[in-house]
This record gives structure tokens, sequence and C-alpha cells, in this order.
């Protein structure tokens, strides 16, 4: 098997960076197209009949942390591998390596009984023992994972195995070889949502014990096996047919790597879903275009912004944050850069996600009021700011337009310059996650499950491994605090929206765009389904007639 493994890609119209640190956040894109002429039914080089594979078209990471589950920052590879629970099409909590579970102690503790057909792909039984073993790796000082703690820190325990004041998880325990007791440190609505994220997904013990080249052999538990990965050409999944929930319909998933321009591939029927890349969708649109009838569209539950670093000067004061996020355009921005094809963020929470406001207003556009609080802040206006640095990712001098469009507008109405510094991009998000960046930094989120403390907690509480830009607001704390354990449904959103409209106020981020999602499903493919929020539709989907 090759060094590399697939990142699989989903396509969003003007989609930015996810910080998938939860995730996330790194958006990665493709755009294909459809074809009238039938595909192959054999690729000789592939070798896997094509007519019984779906086929998509993707990319490769160098680095193997994104490989596994406990410390990748992505939506995860859900075809090899599983967790206790995970949400369907209609993002709905079902069961998975837990056939069942109980909650007791007031919500505070779960029990739950694994499937008894889960097994490993080598036929290895998954036991309660592989679940803590699994939890515990994920929380080791070793593994160094970025995102345990904001996905599974509600586990009583896990912060002081993390900070290696502990050996194991005081609020895992195991009852038998199919049954696992968790404590939580309060009753959390959201605590199983959570548990849908890579981070706890189980592993093999055996099979990590290899090093960390293990993700090369992966011996998972999910409802496809790795059959064949050729770096830089392509990577064959197969159905596990021993499946605890079923075997999947589709025999074989097919990824081909860089294998060209997405729409081409679409066009000659080497591909059978794409995504519409931004340059595209207007195309798609057209009623009059052939392709129009396959064209599936859906909002994703994203956010696209850029941060503002409040430990940083000059947006150590709320006055330059606001007056930053007053000087821009934002209907400007996606008239020119979008063609219209996003919607405009003027908050936090993205449209479709529970908790979204529709009353909400935002920071206007206001450019003299902008100059105002410029000269109200503690620089006294654009003569004494220090330099401002951007952190882009990018290679040489080229600025994208995105980054110019911000930097000329802010230039234009406040009559400050941003010096834009470009970063590998690998090298970028290493900064981005260490603190080494600039004043100003891309951001970007999606939804890992369908609940408003996975944004508004998860990236503005002062006390999380999100929070890049350092912003700190007791009161916010306090309220995120209390919305965590709230039961009554009605008031938690109101608790989350008012949380929203703090951070609006405050301004920590410059909040940009909502994507939009588009793509092209060939006929003969049955049970797609666009969801705003990463599954693994191949266990739901089959071939008709391909």
């Amino acid at each position: 098997m090759a060094n590399q493994m697939i990142i699989p890609r989903r396509q969003t119209a003007g989609c930015g960076r996810r910080f998938v640190v939860l995730g996330l956040l790194l958006f990665l894109i493709a755009s294909l197209f459809l074809t009238a002429s039938a595909p192959p039914t054999l690729d000789i080089q592939i070798g896997v009949p094509l007519d019984q594979a779906i086929v998509y078209s993707g990319g490769e990471s160098a680095n193997l942390r994104d490989y596994d589950p406990a410390t990748t920052y992505s939506s995860g590879d859900k075809l090899i591998f599983s967790g206790l629970v995970s949400l369907d099409t209609n993002l709905n909590i079902r069961p998975d390596l837990a056939e069942t579970w109980e909650v007791g102690a007031g919500g505070t503790v779960y029990t739950f009984h694994i499937h008894p057909d889960a097994k490993f792909h080598d036929g290895r039984d998954v036991t309660a023992q592989d679940v803590v073993f699994s939890w515990e790796r994920a929380a080791s000082p070793e593994l160094q994972s970025d995102t345990v703690l904001t996905y599974m820190g509600d586990i009583v325990g896990v912060h002081e195995k993390y900070f290696g004041q502990a050996d194991s998880i005081s609020g895992l325990k195991v009852i038998d070889e199919k049954t696992l007791q968790v404590t939580i440190d309060a009753p959390k609505p959201y605590f199983l949502m959570k548990l849908t994220f890579p981070t706890s997904f189980i592993v093999d013990k055996d099979n990590v014990s290899l090093g960390e080249e293990w993700v090369k052999q992966p011996n998972g538990t999910g409802p496809y096996k790795l059959r064949e990965w050729k770096s830089y050409e392509y990577i064959v999944y197969e159905a596990n047919q021993d499946f605890y929930l079923g075997a999947p319909s589709i025999p074989y998933v097919v990824y081909k790597l860089y294998a060209g321009d997405d729409v081409r591939l679409f066009e000659t029927g080497e591909v059978d879903i794409a995504g519409v890349g931004l340059y595209d969708v207007e195309r798609m649109l057209d009623p009059n275009e052939p392709m129009n009838r396959n064209l599936v569209s859906g909002v994703n539950l994203c956010t696209n912004y850029v941060v503002f670093d409040a430990t940083q000067p000059p947006f150590d004061d709320v006055n330059v944050r606001k007056a930053f996020s007053m000087a821009f355009d934002r209907q400007r921005y996606i008239d020119v850069l979008y063609q219209g094809l996003v919607l405009p963020a003027v908050g936090l929470y993205p449209p479709g996600l529970p908790g979204f406001d529709y009353s909400l207003e935002g920071l206007p556009f206001d450019p003299e009021q902008a100059r105002e609080l410029l000269k109200q802040s503690k620089y006294g206006g654009p003569e004494g700011m220090p330099e401002i640095i951007y952190t882009n990712s990018g290679v040489g001098s080229y600025v994208g337009g995105n980054v110019a469009a911000l930097a000329e507008m802010w230039e234009q109405y406040l009559g400050v310059k941003i010096q834009v510094e470009n970063l590998d991009f690998n090298f970028y998000y290493q900064q981005i996650f260490s603190g080494n960046h600039g004043q100003i930094f891309d951001g970007g989120w999606c939804a890992d499950y369908p609940d408003p403390e996975n944004f508004a907690d998860v990236l503005f509480h002062s006390d999380v491994p999100q929070n890049h830009g350092g912003y700190s607001n007791p009161e916010l704390d306090a309220l995120l605090e209390a919305a965590r354990i709230e039961p009554d449904v009605t008031r938690r959103i109101e608790m989350y929206q008012q949380a929203e409209r703090i951070i609006v106020d405050d301004a920590p981020a410059l909040f940009l765009t909502h994507s939009l999602s588009y793509q092209l499903v060939q006929p003969y493919v049955k049970g797609f389904v666009n969801t705003p929020i990463s599954i693994s539709l191949e266990r739901y989907m089959w071939l008709e007639g391909k």
C-alpha cells in the first residue's frame, strides 16, 4: 500500500478553508460533470468491475496524522472506521458499534451495549476493552491529539489523562466484554453527537502497535475494507461482507487520484458523483443545460470567516475589531468573488442549524462609523496602528481574490494597509494551530454535528483549543457553560442565540459567507442524499443499471 491516504472531496460553492480542528475546518474541493455515454464496465488498471463500483475523484495528504481517527482534523474515513454511534441521512443519532444504550444517574452515566456481531475487518470481535483502549490512546499525552478535549473532554478523566495526571480515564468502566459504562461530567444533550466525530472511533490495538505507518494497513470496523492503494493513482475499497449492520449494496468504492479536470471526468463517465465547483455552478443552474436535471443542491452547515487575533495589537481593542468588521462590504464581496452563489454570513450559525437566528442583523457595513471607531480605539486611528499581517495559505507572492478584496476594502475605507504573509499549505495550518501567525488569518467551520454548541462553544469559549484568536469574554463563557447543561430545549436555543449576539458584537471574527452545496449525480446512483454534514453515504446507496 502507498504511504498516503485519500482525502475524499465534497464540493461546496464558495466554501472557505475549514479548520477541522474541529471540525474543522479544512474544506477540500472537487468539481465534476455528467455524461450521456456509458462508463466502461472494467478498468484494467484498477482491477475491479466499475459497473459494481461507485467512482469519485480525490486527492491525498502527506501527513500520516490525517489518516488516524484520533488525530485527524477532517471528517475522517467513515468507510474503514466506525464509532459507538453515528448520524443517519436525516442527521439523527443511530446505533452503530453500540446496538443499544441506556442513560442514568441524571443524564451523566451512559451504558453502551456493543453489537454482538461487531467485528474488526480481520474477524476479531469488538469488545468494550477495545473502546477503552481506543479512547485512552486518543487522550494520551504521547499522541497529542488536537481534537480529543473538544470531542471527548466531557468524559470524566479525559483531561487528567491528556495532561499526564492519570494513567487511565476514570470515567470508563468495563462491565463485561460487550458492555461499557461511560460517566460524563454533567448532563449534556449533545454528548452522543460528539461521539460521531472520528476522535472516538475504534481502532485495533495490535494494528496501531505497528507504529506511525499502521494507517497504511488499517484494520477497521466500518462498512468497507481497504483493498488497494496506489499513491497518486487510485484507491479501492471493497464492501465488508461481515459488517454488523449489514453488508453495503455497492461492492466497491473507487477514488481516482489526481485524475485531471473534474468536469471532464464527469462528462466522460469516469466518475459517478461530482461536486460542482464555483465556476461551474451558474452553468449547471441554467435550465437549458442538459446536466441541470442531474443537479442536487442544498445548504451546508458551514460558515466562512476571518479571525482577528484578540491577543495581538491592534485587535486587542474591540473598537478596532468592530471597525474592521464594519469596513467590509459583504454584498460587494459576494457579488464580485462568488457571483452571488453563496449566502451572506452576518453571524456564526449557518442556516439549517438549530439556533439559526433569522432576525440577527449583524454589524452593518458603515465606513463612516468604522473610521470613528478606529479613532476611539487606544490606537487613535490608522496612523497609530502597528504593522498588520494577514497570514495566508499560498505560494510565493500570489494573493488570492478573497484576501486581496479584504485588504483593498480595509485600505479604502480605513486607510490601513495589510501585509500578506503566504505560507505553504501544510506549514500554514501548523502555524495557525501553534499560534505562530499574524493578527489576521482565515477561519471557517463546518458542523460535525447539528448543534449550536459545535460552533459557539467549540470556537469561542476562552478555554478551548480551537479558539485560535485567543478571544476571551467571561460573560460569554458563563453563558456557554450554562447552555451546555440546560435541559429545556427552547431555553437552550435562546441561550445560544444570545451567545451569538455577544460574539457578533465583540467581533473576534469577521463573518463572510455560508456555502451552498451542488452535486451532480448519475441517474443509476440511487439513494444519494445531499446531507449538510459529512456522513458515510455509501452504505445507504445502491447502483441500478450502471
